[in-house]
């Protein structure tokens, strides 16, 4: 299990990887739950909460309401009472439990989309899970004792949030990918140009690490990078 701690002594933990990661959160006595991986996750995230003595979570935040993060958003709001923190442009979509399946950002995935993206998007469809705290622009969380903000970082999808914690470390969702060495753009997103905007409002942050949801942990210096060659374009 990977393991980041930040200046305030939080504890940043990666207690999912593969289809998608989940990461937990603890700030005192306080814990936060990010984004929640497939329904077929589902056993291996409870048992893995249960591992570590969990029976209460604070708040769930979803980076965004894409199966492979909202999937198992009512099984911990219901087992463990869990408040769900959403961005306004898709809580519509946490209510109904519908999944939208994103475009895609190059031609294999352009081309699979195209072709069978809205064929199977209702296999997508998961339990649907009402929430109980909506963002918008941004969203201090001290009020919830955690040294953290949200901000919203579309492009991936209209509603996908990022998690900036002591200014150190992002949970930044699809906003990022960390599976190919050199790039972290990631092989979907509703609004390319979107994304890249919202890659400079990661950069203004002071955070030195990005944890996305798809593969390992992503640099500054990949960042800025990525960031350069797209504004090159």
């Amino acid at each position: 299990m990977n393991t980041w701690k930040t200046k305030s002594g939080y504890t940043i933990s990666q207690i999912i990887s593969g289809r998608s990661n989940v990461f937990f959160v603890e700030s005192g006595e306080k814990y936060f739950l990010i984004d929640t991986s497939t329904s077929g996750n589902w056993e291996k995230l409870n048992s893995t909460l249960k591992s570590m003595g969990i029976s209460k979570i604070d708040y769930l935040i979803l980076t965004h309401t894409h199966h492979d993060h909202a999937a198992n958003a009512k099984r911990i709001k219901d087992n463990y009472n869990a408040s769900v923190i959403v961005h306004q442009n898709e809580a519509v979509h946490l209510i109904k439990g519908e999944a939208i399946l994103p475009q895609g950002t190059n031609v294999f995935t352009k081309t699979l989309i195209n072709l069978l993206g809205k064929r199977f998007e209702p296999q997508f469809d998961f339990e649907p899970c009402s929430y109980d705290i909506v963002v918008d622009s941004i969203y201090n969380l001290k009020s919830l004792g955690l040294n953290a903000y949200i901000l919203h970082t579309p492009g991936h999808s209209t509603g996908s949030m990022s998690l900036i914690i002591d200014d150190e470390i992002a949970i930044v969702g699809d906003a990022m990918f960390g599976v190919l060495r050199k790039s972290v753009f990631p092989p979907y997103a509703d609004d390319s140009k979107e994304l890249v905007n919202s890659w400079e409002k990661l950069l203004s942050t002071n955070c030195k690490l990005f944890l996305p949801a798809h593969g390992s942990a992503d640099s500054r210096k990949q960042l800025k990078q990525n960031f350069n060659r797209k504004m090159k374009l």
